[in-house]
């Protein structure tokens, strides 16, 4: 029988079929995790965690919001900021200032998370998924702009900085305002990255950021919506309040939500704030030690436009080169691979091999056009790799052949030494 081959499998939800082989197993597996981006505290964070305590300022107004909302609009460069529960309350508040309508259609990054584009469902309307493009794996300025000659009465476009790094924002600005579109920058994986010497978080008309416990600087959770419009601020923090009117009763003329941030949230980010160009610092070195150390090996890190932008390097990602890539298959929920020959490898196998020696990788997001969920939604393409418009997905080529890295800043410069020596490996061995 020495001809079956059977593949292996791997349950990329639960990892739990991940193992040790013999061609790893002079590698030690580590004793505590390497996360792929916990939090980093750092104390200060308790300082405002008690001092909401003490002065029994527990709920959503407080010293610690004010002082946050104040700290990230002098950092981003942004007029008014409205602290709330989530980066998702962020995107569903500035899509309602945008003026979304039951049945709207709206332009969305197809390379993201969920969290993106689920809120234009929330108001009944229907997301058009638009391509990346290689150089930032963000949404494809040309892709947006043949996308409004299919559809010319779209209003609203989600822009997202996929992974910390900036979309080519003024190309997609450029599109939108020819078209008197509304942009939406969802910032929240790219607080503190920088394009054209401008911080993420201010190209919209209305922008969200996130303090999830997984981001460059985080509150647990929370998040922010953020815009120069007074007026707009003004709605926002009232719809955020369950749109409570000025009347000395619980009066209501409009829906809203519950949406504000807590102020006991808020001291945690009030502590982190100071740290946001450090762990920034950190989450870079951390992305130049892969780049060395997988430099001779057929791998890419995530891209962007040197001299154009910074990003924050929240994540560390690879890209294998096609001629490198083994067999992958992947249904709803599992992964298979068949590796036949040295010198090739897949994100399911280095997953698996690092999450065997307890460093967390993860795939790299899903395409929404990919998703169960929005696979009957419109989708429109990048050009071919030989310029003709349309017919190539980009996106599903990163997530095909991509992996987020673990990229906590707290890993030792010698656990990533092993987890490279991890990667390596799976290019050279054939079990």
């Amino acid at each position: 029988m020495g001809n079956v081959f059977t593949p292996e499998k791997t349950n990329t939800v639960s990892g739990s079929s991940h193992r040790i082989p013999a061609a790893f197993s002079d590698i030690p597996r580590f004793e505590n995790p390497v996360w792929l981006s916990s939090p980093t505290m750092h104390g200060d964070e308790l300082r405002f965690v008690e001092e909401a305590y003490r002065t029994n300022w527990m709920s959503t107004i407080g010293a610690n919001i004010d002082a946050i909302e104040e700290q990230i609009c002098r950092k981003v460069g942004c007029g008014y900021a409205v602290g709330l529960n989530c980066g998702t309350s962020a995107i569903h508040l500035a899509l309602r200032l945008a003026g979304i309508k039951p049945g709207d259609k709206v332009f969305c990054s197809d390379l993201t998370f969920d969290a993106t584009v689920n809120p234009v469902s929330y108001e009944g309307g229907k997301q058009i998924f638009i391509d990346s493009e290689y150089e930032t794996w963000n949404m494809d300025p040309e892709a947006l702009e043949r996308a409004f000659k299919l559809y010319p009465d779209v209003k609203i476009v989600i822009a997202a900085n996929l992974y910390g790094t900036p979309a080519k924002m003024d190309e997609i600005r450029a599109v939108c305002d020819a078209h008197n579109a509304i942009l939406i920058e969802d910032a929240a994986e790219s607080l503190g990255a920088v394009y054209k010497g401008r911080q993420t978080g201010s190209f919209g008309k209305y922008n969200a950021i996130s303090f999830n416990g997984n981001k460059i600087i985080t509150g647990s959770a929370g998040g922010m919506i953020l815009t120069d419009d007074p007026e707009a601020a003004k709605k926002a923090r009232k719809w955020s309040t369950q749109s409570r009117e000025n009347a000395p009763w619980y009066q209501h003329r409009e829906l809203g939500y519950n949406y504000r941030m807590s102020n006991v949230v808020a001291g945690v980010v009030r502590g982190q704030i100071p740290y946001l160009d450090d762990h920034i610092s950190r989450k870079k070195e951390i992305y130049f030690r892969y780049k060395e150390g997988l430099k001779d090996m057929p791998v890419s890190m995530n891209p962007y436009i040197a001299g154009v932008m910074e990003p924050n390097f929240w994540l560390s990602c690879i890209l294998i080169d096609r001629d490198a890539m083994c067999e992958q298959v992947r249904s709803d929920s599992e992964a298979f691979y068949r590796k036949s020959k040295s010198g090739t490898t897949c994100p399911t196998e280095i997953f698996e091999k690092l999450m065997a020696h307890n460093a967390q990788a993860r795939p790299i997001w899903k395409p929404m056009h990919m998703q169960p969920l929005y696979r009957t939604n419109p989708f429109v393409a990048a050009k071919t790799p030989a310029g003709e418009p349309g017919g190539f997905d980009v996106g599903a080529d990163i997530f095909e052949r991509g992996l987020c890295l673990p990229s906590d800043n707290k890993m030792t410069p010698e656990q990533q030494e092993i987890i490279i020596e991890i990667i390596r490996r799976c290019f050279t061995q054939v079990e």
